[in-house]
């Protein structure tokens, strides 16, 4: 879905501050998919909105990743700490994909993490960011940057 028409972006704009929680939830995913300054724009605030329904923020952690635009990357490292479990998750994953330095001592402080899935998703993006397990233990005293 590459449609950058104006309508289109403004109907899912429109749709991201409507009431209905489904429709939120669709727009970011479209959001994502348009891509563009505005959708960007629209991703970010979704994410750092603490009173978005958690669904929208880990979607909207997810659709960043896939966007890739370096100014999400404060944004998602202010939302490994959200509640739940799908926006740290996505978090973190985005920032092993936007591959920003930034991201490494909050990756590195996550794999305290209580839920295995949010310290593994921390462990992959710590990879892609240069860092590497010294043991299939995965602790943080183990990481390594590569040479």
């Amino acid at each position: 879905m590459s449609d950058s028409d104006p309508q289109v972006i403004k109907q899912l704009l429109s749709d991201l501050r409507t009431f209905d929680k489904e429709k939120r939830r669709t727009a970011v995913m479209k959001l994502g998919m348009v891509g563009g300054e505005e959708a960007v724009r629209a991703l970010i605030m979704a994410v750092k909105n603490h009173h978005e329904d958690l669904i929208v923020r880990g979607r909207a952690a997810l659709m960043l990743g896939k966007l890739g635009d370096p100014r999400a990357v404060q944004p998602l490292i202010q939302a490994l700490d959200a509640p739940g479990l799908q926006t740290p998750l996505n978090a973190a994953q985005a920032l092993g994909k936007l591959g920003d330095p930034r991201a490494i001592q909050p990756l590195l402080t996550l794999l305290h993490s209580g839920n295995e899935k949010v310290r593994e998703a921390a462990l992959e993006s710590l990879k892609r960011l240069g860092y590497k397990a010294a043991e299939p233990a995965q602790s943080i005293e183990q990481l390594t940057p590569e040479a």
